[in-house]
C-alpha cells in the first residue's frame, strides 16, 4: 500500500470516530437549569403572580370609590405591595433567564468546538486524498502494488469522497444550528435587559408611592377632614395644567398644552386616544437610565441602525456626533432616538407615513410633533385604535417588547403604568377641555 493511502486511512477513521463521538443533534439538549431548582423557582413565581393579580383586582375596586383618606392610603398600599411583589417576580424571571443564557453559551461553545474539529479533520483528509489522487498506475507498479490493489484503493477513495460530501453537509447544518443558537441567545439577553429596565421603573415607582403615602399622612395627620382640604388645595386648574411641562427623552420639555395639541392632532388622524399617546411618550421618558446620553458610534447596532442613522442625520443637515441617542445597556444596543424612542431602522420604515400626516419633508425623530406621530402610527399598527382599555394596554406592551411578548406577565407592569399615566392625562385633558 502506498504511503499516501496509509496516511489517508487514519484520518478517515478519525473523522468517522469524530462523527460518532459528536453526532449531529447532540446539542439539542434542553436549555433548562436543574429541574428541581427550576420547579421551585417557577412555583414561587406562580404564587407571586397570583398575589399580583389579587393586588390588581383590589386596586380596580378601590379606584371606583370616592376619594377618602382611607381609600387613597389603601390604593397606595396595594400599589406598593403589587410593585414589590412584581420586583420579586422579576428577580426570579431574571434568575431563570440568566441560567438559560449560561446554558446557551455552553451549547454555542461546544458547537463551535465541534465545527472546528470537523473542519480540521476534513482538511487533513482532503490533503491526503489529493496526494493519493495524484498517484499514477506506473507509480503503483513501481511501488510493488498489484493492479487489483490499485483499483481497490480507487474504490476506497470514492467511498471516502462520498463520506466527505456527507460531512460537508453536516458541517453546514451544524453552522446553521450554531447561528440559530446565537440568535436565541441574543433574544434571551435582550429579554433579560428588558426585565431589568422594568424592575428599575418599578423600584422608582415604589419610592414615589412610599414618599406620597408618607407625605399624605404627615400633612393630614390621619384626619379625614384635613385630607379633604389637601385634595381641594391640590386640584389643578386649567391654567396650571396648560403650563405644566411635559418631559421627553432626547428633546426639550414642552408645555402640556402643546403636547396635548400634538397628541390631539395625530389622534384624529390615527384614531388613537390622545391621552394614551401622551402616556406612552411619558413612560418612555422615564424608563430606565438610557435618557439620550449615548453616541451612535458606541451605542448603536452596526450596520442595522448606524447606516440609516447617518442617512437621517445627513438629510436633516445635522452632525450625527451631536445628536442624542439612548445609551446601550450592559448587553445589547441603544441608539433609540427622541421622545418616541424609535431605533433608526424602525424610524425609516415610518418616515413616509409620518410625512403624509405632518407634511414634514424629512421627518425628525427629535421633533415632538414627528415623534408623537411615529408613536401613534406604531400604536395604531398594534391595535390601539380600537379604543378599549385592553387593546391600548396590549399596544403599549407591543411598543415595549414586541407583540410576541405582549401577553407575558413579566411585562405587565409596563402596560399597567402606561394606562395609569393615560388615566392621569385624560383627567387633565377633561379639565382643560371644559
Amino acid at each position: 500500500m502506498s504511503k499516501y493511502w496509509k496516511r489517508l486511512i487514519p484520518y478517515a477513521v478519525g473523522f468517522l470516530v469524530l462523527m460518532c463521538v459528536f453526532p449531529h443533534g447532540v446539542f439539542s439538549q434542553t436549555t433548562n437549569i436543574a429541574a428541581a431548582r427550576r420547579v421551585q423557582l417557577e412555583k414561587e413565581l406562580a404564587d407571586l403572580e397570583k398575589q399580583i393579580d389579587a393586588h390588581r383586582s383590589n386596586l380596580s375596586g378601590q379606584k371606583k370609590k370616592s376619594a377618602t383618606l382611607e381609600r387613597d392610603i389603601s390604593i397606595l398600599n396595594a400599589e406598593i405591595k403589587k410593585a414589590k411583589d412584581s420586583i420579586k417576580a422579576g428577580a426570579i424571571r431574571i434568575n431563570l433567564i440568566t441560567e438559560e443564557i449560561k446554558t446557551k453559551e455552553k451549547i454555542i461553545s461546544k458547537l463551535t468546538e465541534k465545527i472546528d474539529r470537523e473542519k480540521d479533520s476534513l482538511a487533513q483528509i482532503l490533503r491526503e486524498t489529493n496526494r493519493s489522487n495524484e498517484t499514477s498506475l506506473a507509480e503503483v507498479v513501481l511501488a510493488g502494488d498489484t493492479i487489483a490493489s490499485f483499483f481497490e484503493k480507487i474504490d476506497m477513495y470514492d467511498e471516502v469522497r462520498l463520506k466527505l460530501q456527507d460531512s460537508f453537509v453536516m458541517i453546514e447544518n451544524d453552522k446553521k444550528v450554531n447561528e440559530g443558537a446565537k440568535l436565541a441567545l441574543e433574544d434571551k439577553r435582550q429579554e433579560e435587559q428588558d426585565l431589568k429596565s422594568i424592575q428599575l421603573l418599578e423600584q422608582k415607582k415604589v419610592e414615589q408611592q412610599e414618599g406620597t403615602k408618607k407625605q399624605i399622612l404627615n400633612i393630614s395627620k390621619g384626619i379625614e377632614g384635613e385630607y379633604q382640604k389637601i385634595i381641594v388645595a391640590g386640584e389643578m386648574n386649567a391654567e396650571n395644567i396648560r403650563t405644566e411641562l411635559f418631559g421627553m427623552r432626547g428633546s426639550v420639555a414642552i408645555p402640556f398644552e402643546k403636547a396635548y395639541e400634538y397628541a390631539s392632532f395625530i389622534g384624529k388622524k390615527t384614531g388613537v386616544r390622545p391621552a394614551f399617546i401622551l402616556g406612552i411618550v411619558a413612560e418612555e421618558s422615564n424608563l430606565g437610565e438610557n435618557v439620550g446620553t449615548g453616541n451612535w458610534r458606541v451605542d448603536m447596532k452596526a450596520p442595522r441602525d448606524t447606516v440609516p442613522f447617518l442617512d437621517i442625520a445627513k438629510r436633516l443637515g445635522r452632525n450625527p456626533d451631536t445628536l442624542p441617542v439612548s445609551k446601550k445597556p450592559w448587553y445589547g444596543y441603544g441608539g433609540a432616538m427622541g421622545p418616541a424612542q424609535f431605533i433608526p431602522s424602525t424610524w425609516i420604515m415610518y418616515e413616509k407615513r409620518i410625512t403624509e400626516v405632518t407634511g414634514a419633508v424629512v421627518p425628525d425623530p427629535w421633533n415632538p410633533r414627528d415623534a408623537f406621530t411615529a408613536s401613534a402610527l406604531l400604536l395604531k399598527d398594534n391595535g390601539a385604535a380600537k379604543g378599549t382599555r385592553s387593546a391600548e394596554r396590549t399596544a403599549a406592551l407591543c411598543y415595549l417588547a414586541g407583540c410576541a411578548n405582549a401577553k407575558k406577565k413579566a411585562y405587565a407592569f409596563y402596560g399597567d403604568d402606561v394606562m395609569d399615566l393615560a388615566d392621569k392625562f385624560q383627567r387633565q385633558i377633561n379639565i382643560i377641555s371644559k
